[in-house]
């Protein structure tokens, strides 16, 4: 159970996840321009960074295993990251997405205007983060060949 490679990189994946998520739902809660914005999408895009994280973490060693590198990875995390994300946001409550409209700022009255809207954002941004949680996952369990048997 201590070398069990799904397990290590499930922990490492929702480590990265979280810090990620932080930082994007951080940064898109900036567009509201108040710090209950910013605060509310940071634990959001936490929470939900994190169990992004330890799934593409846990996707990226059964499709890249040790051969795979931070290509398979990256490309794992991406398509699996965007379906999460999409899955996610059809599942943005009503209240929530009205909220947000009420704050009137053009940019968000853009991205929260409909359903699909949001669906993309997140989708996006979920997008993003498992990639790099793939990348990193795929890099690190890359384990190198021995180029002497191919001379």
């Amino acid at each position: 159970m201590n070398n069990d490679p799904y397990m290590k990189s499930g922990i490492l994946g929702a480590g990265l996840g979280l810090v990620f998520g932080l930082i994007l739902g951080g940064a898109t809660g900036a567009l509201t321009g108040s710090w209950s914005g910013v605060i509310v999408t940071s634990l959001i895009g936490g929470m939900a960074g994190a169990a992004t994280g330890a799934l593409t973490g846990m996707l990226a060693v059964r499709t890249a295993g040790v051969t795979g590198g931070v290509s398979v990875g990256a490309y794992t995390g991406m398509a699996f990251g965007a379906f999460l994300g999409l899955i996610l946001g059809i599942l943005i409550p009503e209240s929530f997405r009205l909220s947000v409209l009420s704050l009137d700022v053009l940019i968000l009255n853009v991205i929260m205007q409909g359903r699909f809207e949001a669906a993309i954002l997140v989708s996006f941004l979920l997008s993003c983060l498992a990639t790099a949680v793939g990348a990193w996952v795929g890099g690190r369990n890359l384990q190198t060949r021995d180029t002497g048997m191919l001379k």
